[in-house]
């Protein structure tokens, strides 16, 4: 959530910030609330000093023997106004949050202008054994490739058993496919405990609505979640006293993300606990209810897909070296791995709605001719921070809101599609790439 106090001190660079993000801000719906709250605030302060003087005159006329009724009935009328001021200025407090919880961050200076992925800025680029190039290509292997489909359907690899069971977008995986999935996930989580100094972490796959309006997910987001309730629409739900219970809606998880970085929520952190750094392994559920039919042939965009998250909870002043550190660590797992891939800044207009700046790191998939996501490292400042109340002590003892970071390390269905395409034969079979073989018993090659 943005800072109501930036709002009231600098309200024209919140507006052309976000404009950038091509979000129009409505300053005089902004400026009425304001108006309404100061009102309430200098009406309240009034009587609050009218309140202490009362007190005072009463106290006065008591010690010389005179009569303070009248003035004690004034007094006593005071409580009541106070109390219905509180209300009004809670009122507009509530409608100021909910607006506010619609509106997303506002972009780094460092962002580059731009309304959608054609105007991101390409960073750099790394190709097996030429490291950072500018313009190179991945070469071409010399025989004609086939697509992940292709390739993993005769390696376990079920579209048509996913669809029976549960629909369009998702898979079954079976054998050698099934192993190389699960290899991919532990050999990130190793990477990522071992060498980069995350803490792994089990997490709940369904959470309530309170923490995805913490993370941001909630309201804008309500559409591409899926969700569920405890009990059918009918079964009415008492507590443990017979009291009938109200039903809350119940999300799944569409990244780990959310529960990772809610682990602060309500919290104050001492300054010595910073940063705090936590991955975990957990299937995504995302409806992808505006992805505009996109990729629906194979693993690129599904309903339910694994991913290794990487969240980090740091101290405000190190959160941009912290963003570096983390496109560092998911550049790791694509080195390791051998597969080219480049990373970008997105524009103003491509970040997702918590972020302040972000990188993507997009994989070569040969059978597109195209580079495509396969991670996404984002700061979000103090913007989801302030929304679940995440905070930690400094030194001087004073409260300060923390800036998390979030990024895919990596997103494995993606990781096991790009090993697939960059690593297969022309026999059609598919060598382990080096790093893995440990997690597969050995094994070198897969072969239909």
């Amino acid at each position: 959530m943005l800072d109501p106090v930036l709002l009231r001190k600098d309200l024209s660079r919140v507006v052309v910030a976000l404009k950038r993000r091509g979000v129009e801000f409505d300053e005089e719906r902004f400026n009425i609330l304001e108006a309404r709250r100061k009102a309430v605030q200098v009406e309240t302060e009034t009587l609050q000093a009218q309140r202490n003087a009362l007190a005072k005159q009463i106290g006065k006329l008591k010690s010389q023997g005179q009569d303070a009724s009248e003035v004690m009935a004034e007094s006593q009328a005071i409580p009541g106004k106070l109390k219905e001021l509180e209300g009004q200025l809670n009122d507009i407090k509530q409608e100021l949050d909910a607006w506010l919880m619609s509106i997303p961050n506002l972009p780094h200076d460092a962002v580059p202008d731009g309304k959608d992925s054609d105007d991101n800025v390409e960073v750099r680029r790394w190709l097996p054994g030429k490291e950072y190039v500018k313009d190179d290509m991945p070469a071409a292997p010399g025989f004609e490739v086939a697509d992940h489909v292709a390739l993993g359907e005769k390696l376990g690899l079920e579209f048509d058993t996913a669809a029976k069971l549960s629909g369009s977008r998702f898979v079954f995986m079976r054998g050698q496919m099934a192993r190389l999935h699960r290899a991919l996930s532990q050999f990130m989580l190793d990477l990522h405990t071992a060498e980069h100094g995350y803490t792994e972490c089990y997490t709940p796959y369904i959470v309530n609505s309170s923490t995805l309006f913490g993370t941001g997910q909630l309201p804008k987001f309500k559409e591409d979640m899926f969700w569920v309730t405890k009990g059918g629409d009918d079964e009415p739900q008492v507590d443990d006293q017979g009291n009938p219970v109200v039903k809350e809606e119940l999300y799944l998880i569409s990244t780990s993300e959310i529960t990772l970085t809610s682990t602060v929520a309500d919290e104050i952190v001492p300054a010595a606990h910073l940063p705090i750094k936590l991955t975990a392994h957990t299937p995504c559920f995302r409806s992808e209810a505006g992805s505009g039919g996109r990729d629906t042939r194979g693993m690129i965009r599904q309903h339910q897909f694994d991913k290794v998250e990487m969240v980090q909870v740091v101290h405000p002043e190190k959160s941009y070296d912290a963003l570096e550190e983390m496109v560092g660590h998911a550049e790791k797992v694509l080195k390791l791995l051998g597969v080219p891939y480049r990373v970008v800044l997105l524009c103003a207009g491509d970040m997702g709605f918590g972020a302040s700046k972000t990188y993507d790191l997009e994989v070569w998939i040969p059978s597109q001719d195209t580079w495509r996501e396969i991670s996404s490292v984002s700061n979000c400042e103090a913007f989801q921070a302030r929304r679940m109340q995440a905070r930690f002590r400094n030194e001087q003892g004073k409260t300060e809101y923390a800036h998390t970071l979030n990024g895919s390390g990596l997103a494995v269905g993606r990781a096991l599609v790009a090993v697939l395409e960059n690593y297969q034969q022309a026999d059609g079979s598919i060598v382990v790439p080096e790093v893995l073989q440990p997690y597969m018993g050995g094994i070198k090659l897969l072969q239909p």
